[in-house]
C-alpha cells in the first residue's frame, strides 16, 4: 500500500471519529461511523492474507448491522418525537437497540464473537487501532446518551462481557486472542459503570488506551505474537522484558499499579449505589482476567534474569526505541495510583 494511500486512509479514520465526537444529530453520527468503518476495511486487509480477508469481512458485517440498528433507532425516535438530536432520544424500544447496536460496535457480549476473530487475522499495529482508536466513537454515543440508554440491558451486557472476557483468556496462546478478551472484559467495566457515574466510564476508558498503547507497542517492537514468544524477550531486549511484564499486570489491574485504580473506584461508586451483588461478581470475574495476565508475566519474568550462558543477546531494538518505549509505559502503569484521590467524582 503506497503512503499516500494509507495517509488518506488515516485521514478518513481520524475524521470519521471526530464528526461522531462533535455531532448532535443522529445522520451525521451515523456518516461518522460509516466513515469510520470503511475507512479500516482496507487497512484490515492490506496483507491480502486470506485470514486478513476473512477479518474485515467480520468486521465489515457486524459494523454495517450495527450502523443499520442505529440508523432504524434514530428514525424510530424521529418519528416518535419528532427530533434527530442524540440527546433527545426518548422512545424505550429506541433506547433499546441504540444499547444493542452500540453494544455490536464496542464488542460487549453476547455479541462479541467478531472481535477475537478480527484481532487474530489482523497485524498488531492494526489490532491496537481497533482495540483503541475505534472504541472511541461508540463509547462518545454511549457517554451521550448515558442517561437515556437502557440501564438494565447495558448492565446485563457489561457484567456478562467481564465473565466471558476472563473465561475466554485463560486457555489462549496467541497474543492477539487474549488481548481481544481483555478488550471485552475492560468493556464490561466501562458499560457496567457508564448509567452510574459517565466520569468513571470515561476515566476506565482513558486508563484503558494509556495502559493498553505502550502494551501493544512493546509486543510490535519485539515480535512477539504467541505466549511461547514470550520466553525469549528477553534474549531480544533486555530492557522490554520487564516493562512489558509491568504494563501486562497493570492491565490485569493488579495493585498498586496504575490499573487497579479505575476498577477501585468502580466498585467503590457500585458499593455506594447499593450494588452489592454486582460489585462482588464483578471482582471476582476480574480475577480471571488477572489469571491469564499473571500467567503471561510468568512467562516473562522467567527471562528477566536467565541463567548466564555463553551465547550473546540478539539485540533487535536500538537502545533509544527502548528508552521511548520505558518513558511512555512507566507513567502509565505505575505513576497514575497516587492521583486516585484527585479523581473521585
Amino acid at each position: 500500500m503506497s503512503p499516500m494511500i494509507t495517509s488518506i486512509l488515516i485521514l478518513s479514520l481520524a475524521t470519521g471519529t471526530i464528526i461522531t465526537m462533535a455531532s448532535f444529530h443522529w445522520l451525521l453520527a451515523w456518516m461518522g461511523l460509516e466513515l469510520n468503518t470503511l475507512a479500516i476495511l482496507p487497512i484490515i486487509s492490506k496483507s491480502h492474507h486470506p485470514r486478513a480477508t476473512e477479518a474485515s469481512t467480520k468486521y465489515f458485517l457486524t459494523q454495517a448491522a450495527a450502523s443499520a440498528l442505529i440508523l432504524f433507532s434514530s428514525v424510530m425516535n424521529a418519528q416518535a418525537t419528532g427530533q434527530w438530536s442524540i440527546l433527545q432520544l426518548e422512545n424505550p424500544l429506541a433506547q433499546t437497540l441504540l444499547t444493542v447496536a452500540l453494544a455490536m460496535k464496542l464488542g460487549l457480549a453476547p455479541a462479541h464473537f467478531w472481535l477475537p476473530e478480527v484481532l487474530q487475522g489482523s497485524s498488531f499495529k492494526t489490532g491496537l487501532i481497533i482495540i483503541t482508536w475505534q472504541k472511541l466513537a461508540p463509547m462518545t454515543l454511549l457517554l451521550l446518551t448515558w442517561n437515556q440508554a437502557s440501564m438494565l440491558t447495558l448492565t446485563m451486557m457489561g457484567s456478562l462481557s467481564v465473565v466471558v472476557g476472563g473465561l475466554g483468556g485463560l486457555n489462549q496462546t496467541q497474543l492477539r486472542k487474549v488481548i481481544a478478551f481483555s478488550s471485552i472484559a475492560h468493556l464490561g467495566w466501562m458499560a457496567t459503570i457508564v448509567t452510574k457515574s459517565n466520569k468513571l466510564a470515561l476515566l476506565n476508558l482513558t486508563m484503558y488506551i494509556l495502559i493498553s498503547t505502550p502494551m501493544m507497542l512493546s509486543l510490535i517492537f519485539s515480535s512477539t505474537k504467541t505466549t511461547q514468544d514470550l520466553t525469549t524477550t528477553w534474549t531480544t531486549s533486555p530492557m522490554l522484558a520487564p516493562l512489558t511484564m509491568m504494563t501486562l499486570l497493570s492491565l490485569g489491574g493488579l495493585p498498586p499499579l496504575s490499573g487497579f485504580m479505575p476498577k477501585w473506584l468502580t466498585l467503590e461508586e457500585l458499593l455506594a449505589q447499593n450494588m452489592t451483588p454486582l460489585a462482588t461478581m464483578l471482582a471476582m470475574s476480574t480475577l480471571l482476567s488477572l489469571f491469564f495476565y499473571l500467567r503471561l508475566s510468568y512467562s516473562l519474568s522467567v527471562t528477566v534474569s536467565p541463567s548466564p550462558t555463553k551465547t550473546s543477546s540478539k539485540w533487535r531494538l536500538k537502545p533509544n526505541t527502548s528508552t521511548l518505549l520505558l518513558s511512555i509505559a512507566l507513567p502509565s502503569s505505575i505513576l497514575a495510583l497516587p492521583l486516585t484521590p484527585l479523581m473521585k467524582p
